[in-house]
């Protein structure tokens, strides 16, 4: 602890603040502190003073990475939340876990894995429960809050990085009061501040309170250091000599004056010069040679220590090294006093903590020093001892990667193996990397295509153009059956499709289907291509497909679900086309089973995808049927958060309940659910279909509060406008821009802007005036200079809405018509556009109506009720025209 004073007394602080934060309540203390340093600066000496400080007034939970543990997910996750979650027993830790705990409990192996045959879990949903299990133990800790020591971070694996980095970002939001302390080497070089950007403890480094680097010692802490281990008389040569030598390397500098003293050395100036050769024994290949004086059997004990890291159990030892106890007792003993390892005396070490190396360093010697043959060897003993103990494929499968191919379809087996648990869990990159793995072993020519399935299967959630180059790979060789051949091809569409290439994605399923027999598979890719087509922003000959589309289903009951997932699409496609919506409505309840999702359809069901019930739901909703999907919609929200799907899918659940809540014309609801939604998708990544949805959605919302000014900053900060994406957006983006260039006072802008939305949705056959509202806005604004032509729009639309048929549309389109009627006339049309809207879900539109015939009017009455209305809704500043308009009508005496 020499020279270690600012840094002590930053902890102090921190941990001072913490536990007085836990005590007073929001905001909450805590937070990151960094300490960054060289190897050997004292990193985790200094953490163990932290946990000294702060052991009486905090709950201290403490982790350490491992060089050969990286790619472990979940390893520091599970050395700092299980020991917590000791003394709660079993009750008490389903308690805290909640709903989750068949979600979050395997990533912590409290649980065994789902079964092969259930969903992969997603990260994020891991993540985020494990977000929310840390903070409900704080929450429980406010007496001694917790403080999480992670020594060797840069060798933490990625998992337990971003859920640190999850919860640091949210802790604030929820009053959590938790201290993270890391203590890592310095990250590669990039930029800034020398950490490259791309590894993941650079985003926590970035919002620590202090990162502190820790320097070398200086010559008149080393000479103190000297005089203290050797007495007062180590002389003023020596110290310096000492101090060049390690270059004031704490670590060095602590276990050279060992060797002096090992050597009984006089530290005095005609010893100075052996120094520099002793120092020679502490690092690199020094080290190795002065652990092979110690014979092979340490030797081999250390290399078995080095492969198995923190499973270097009594048992696993001895079967990695062919020792008995006495022999593994003797040979840890004189490591020990070696310093190579710290374990306890030899009659306790069987029974007590495992042992380990003394330092890093030591490790990173001894494992690089292995010849690799012996290397690898181990590594494959080792995968087969933590099998034979009843470990499991993933706790093997680190040691699988180790081992060089060899034509071994066990090990193919025991890494598929491995990919499935470690899917189970949601850790998606680890699967990766053993099905990778199994494929240079290689896997035999019957089991190849299965494997590239398989990997292109793991990588969909994180890699969707990794997962199009496996799945077309699998599909190119022989080895998959149909069912796996419709399955790939319906996963290849859904990368395509994640990746933008909606047209690529709807060409591969219909080339499949073309060779795929009549039946069920058929169905399921004939489903796919018509959905990808019709998702598409551009296409052909729209018409045509609508047409095919329509024959394809015209005898379907719904008997299955391929038949189910097929009549939704074309119940979405109709509904698009503007056909009358009670046939829109037929199509969708038999797309259902008694008003809900069917088993295997359902909103987690990876089968066929969120995208079928989605697609009802949507159909729903613009045929006036907000109530039943609502249903389906709500039900979404719950089935992802039951699954822990928390990213992209729970994100457009509230996109899509948003939706509802604006069709009805409960705008602040709609708008919290629109916010939600950006939130989450936020966290996901940039650039997301639902983020284009989400802001069309919220930009439409704000327009109807009269919030043009906050619509505007949705629009920039996603880049709401051409160039649009290869994807139709949820309603017509063109439409809903147009809307917001009109309410900023863009004129010309805006009927550019609906001029071409009108000319691609024509063309394809797209006449639903309420999901593409282009016809009234453009009229509305072709009116004061070309009022025959903006009348003439006016009319279509509707006649588009009378074949529609729902009381929105039909409102809508004769509020627009009385813009180009005479007085008596707009107010017959007027009346009548109340009264259907009055009859429809939409009370924004209603209010709107409203206004516009009391305007007509002159009624007080009516102006009266449209400010009711309009201030039920939440559109402020509707309410507050009519407000005016009615004191204006009435002033005061």
């Amino acid at each position: 602890m020499l020279e270690r004073g600012p840094e002590l007394a930053a902890a102090r602080h921190a941990v001072d603040a913490l536990v007085a934060g836990a005590t007073a309540g929001p905001p909450a203390r805590g937070g990151v502190l960094v300490l960054r340093g060289d190897p050997g600066l004292g990193k985790t000496t200094l953490l163990a003073e932290i946990h000294r400080m702060a052991r009486d007034r905090c709950t201290v939970l403490t982790a350490r990475g491992g060089e050969t543990l990286t790619q472990v997910p979940f390893h520091l996750t599970r050395q700092l939340l299980q020991p917590a979650l000791d003394g709660y027993g079993s009750a008490g830790v389903h308690h805290l876990f909640g709903e989750q705990f068949d979600l979050v409990a395997p990533a912590l192996g409290l649980a065994p894995p789902p079964p092969p045959s259930a969903a992969p879990a997603d990260p994020q949903g891991v993540r985020d429960g494990l977000v929310r299990l840390l903070g409900r133990l704080a929450d429980g800790l406010r007496d001694k809050p917790p403080v999480l020591l992670v020594d060797d971070a840069h060798w933490a694996d990625t998992e337990t990085l971003t859920w640190l980095d999850a919860f640091t970002r949210t802790r604030q939001d929820h009053g959590v009061p938790v201290l993270v302390v890391l203590a890592h080497r310095p990250l590669p070089s990039g930029t800034g501040d020398g950490a490259d950007r791309g590894h993941p403890l650079a985003a926590l480094a970035d919002r620590a309170l202090l990162t502190l680097g820790l320097c070398a010692l200086t010559r008149e802490a080393t000479a103190e250091l000297a005089r203290e281990a050797l007495g007062d008389h180590a002389d003023e040569r020596f110290c310096q000599e000492l101090w060049t030598v390690t270059e004031g390397n704490p670590y060095e500098t602590v276990e050279l004056l060992a060797k002096v003293r090992d050597r009984t050395l006089e530290p005095v100036a005609g010893t100075a010069g052996l120094l520099r050769g002793l120092a020679a024994g502490a690092r690199g290949g020094g080290l190795v040679a002065r652990l092979e004086e110690l014979g092979s059997g340490p030797t081999h004990l250390a290399w078995a220590i080095a492969v198995l890291g923190a499973d270097s159990t009594p048992d696993l030892l001895a079967q990695l090294t062919g020792m008995d106890t006495r022999e593994l007792a003797d040979h840890t003993e004189r490591l020990r006093r070696a310093r190579i390892v710290t374990a306890p005396p030899a009659r306790n070490a069987p029974d007590g903590h495992p042992p380990e190396f003394a330092h890093p360093l030591i490790g990173s010697a001894v494992y690089g020093s292995m010849p690799a043959g012996v290397r690898t060897a181990l590594h494959g003993r080792a995968a087969w001892a933590l099998t034979e103990a009843g470990h499991g494929p993933a706790a093997a499968s680190r040691h699988l990667l180790e081992v060089h191919p060899d034509d071994d379809e066990d090990i193919v087996d025991r890494l598929r193996a491995a990919a499935v648990e470690h899917l189970a869990v949601g850790a998606p990159d680890a699967a990766r990397r053993c099905l990778e793995r199994a494929l240079a072993e290689p896997p035999g020519p019957a089991a190849y295509a299965r494997v590239l399935y398989e990997l292109g299967c793991a990588s969909l959630l994180t890699a969707p153009a990794a997962t199009v180059l496996h799945l077309r790979s699998a599909l190119d060789l022989p080895g998959l059956d149909d069912t796996l051949r419709t399955d790939a091809t319906y996963r290849l569409a859904q990368a395509l499709a994640h990746n933008n290439q909606l047209r690529d994605a709807a060409r591969a399923v219909a080339a499949e289907a073309a060779r795929t027999p009549p039946g069920t598979g058929r169905r399921r890719l004939q489903a796919a291509h018509f959905m990808y087509e019709g998702f598409q922003a551009a296409e052909q000959d729209g018409p045509g497909r609508s047409r095919r589309l329509a024959e394809l289903t015209a005898g379907f009951t719904g008997a299955d679900n391929s038949e189910r997932a097929l009549l939704a699409v074309r119940g979405f496609d109709a509904m698009l086309r503007g056909e009358p919506a009670d046939e829109v409505v037929r199509l969708c309840d038999r797309a259902l089973a008694d008003g809900r999702p069917a088993r295997g359809l359902g909103w987690t069901d990876t089968t066929w995808g969120f995208e079928i019930p989605a697609l009802t739901g949507i159909a729903y909703v613009f045929a006036d049927r907000p109530d039943r999907a609502e249903a389906l919609f709500t039900e979404a929200v719950r089935a992802f958060e039951i699954s822990g799907w928390s990213g992209a899918h729970l994100a457009f659940a509230h996109a899509l309940l948003g939706l509802v809540h604006r069709r009805r014309g409960d705008l602040p609801r709609a708008q919290h659910h629109l916010e939600e939604a950006l939130r989450l998708a936020d966290r996901v990544g940039d650039g997301l279909p639902v983020h284009w949805d989400t802001a069309c959605l919220l930009i439409d919302t704000l327009l109807a509060r009269g919030r043009t000014t906050e619509a505007r900053s949705v629009a920039d900060r996603h880049a709401f406008g051409p160039p649009w994406p290869g994807a139709i957006v949820l309603p017509d983006g063109p439409s809903v821009l147009g809307r917001l260039l009109l309410a900023e006072g863009r004129a010309e802008e805006a009927v550019r802007t609906l001029e071409e939305a009108a000319e691609a949705l024509t063309t394809r056959g797209r006449h639903h005036v309420v999901w593409a509202p282009w016809p009234f806005d453009l009229a509305r604004a072709l009116a004061p200079a070309d009022p025959d032509r903006a009348a003439g729009i006016a009319t279509e639309a509707v006649a588009h809405a009378e074949r529609l048929g729902t009381p929105t549309a039909l409102g809508e389109a004769l509020r627009c018509a009385a813009l180009f009627a005479s007085p008596p006339e707009a107010r017959a049309l007027l009346t009548r556009a109340v009264a259907h809207l009055a009859a429809s879900p939409s009370r924004y539109e209603e209010a709107r109506a409203r206004l516009d015939l009391a305007h007509a009017t002159g009624s007080p009455a009516a102006l009266a009720k449209a400010a009711t209305l309009a201030a039920t809704c939440g559109a402020d500043t509707l309410a507050a025209t009519a407000v005016t308009a009615r004191a204006s009508a009435h002033p005061p005496e």
